[in-house]
């Protein structure tokens, strides 16, 4: 199901962090509990990003320069690899640009305390048990659909979050990872 944007979607770009974990073999992502505050996406668990700014030029800029604000990691530590499908978000009007990252050692993170709460660190093989993937009926855009919902260590992705997720699952599903 896809569904139709306005003509004026406000543009993002979000970033899945990947980083060793204390094995090499079982690396981490992360993603942020948002502070509680008067919007739509408040108190969600997401992966850092946010907005476009004409300053950024490129998308990807947009979820380096986010991720910098937001948990503080360092830009020219994280090498891009690849990115994912545009997502919509019709309760936001955001059209969002996901990118995938990597570092070569686990990040120092420095939340931006007045847009981030916490940050969890997740292993992304948690994504490829399929107990920790539930599917959750969602009603958006006038539609009601099913979309999975990751539960990993105490700790349950829904949304868009977890749409992003499920496509890169299907690609570590899909490389043998």
């Amino acid at each position: 199901m896809e569904f139709q944007h306005s003509d004026q979607p406000i543009k993002s770009s979000v970033l899945i962090l990947l980083y060793p974990g204390t094995e090499f073999a079982n690396p981490k992502f992360v993603v942020t509990l948002r502070r509680t505050y008067e919007g739509i996406h408040s108190g969600q668990i997401s992966l850092p990003g946010g907005k476009f700014e004409t300053s950024d030029i490129v998308p990807v800029k947009t979820a380096l320069r986010e991720t910098y604000e937001e948990i503080g990691v360092d830009p020219a530590l994280i090498t891009i690899i690849g990115k994912l499908t545009e997502l919509y978000i019709p309760p936001s009007n955001y059209l969002v640009q996901p990118f995938v990252g990597f570092m070569d050692s686990a990040p120092l993170f420095f939340p931006q305390a007045h847009e981030v709460e916490k940050i969890i660190e997740i292993p992304v093989n948690g994504l490829l048990i399929e107990e920790n993937v539930v599917m959750k009926e969602i009603t958006a855009g006038g539609f009601q659909f099913q979309a999975p919902t990751f539960q990993i260590e105490g700790t349950t992705i829904w949304g868009a979050t977890a749409m992003i997720l499920s496509e890169f699952k299907e690609i570590l599903s899909r490389s043998g990872s």
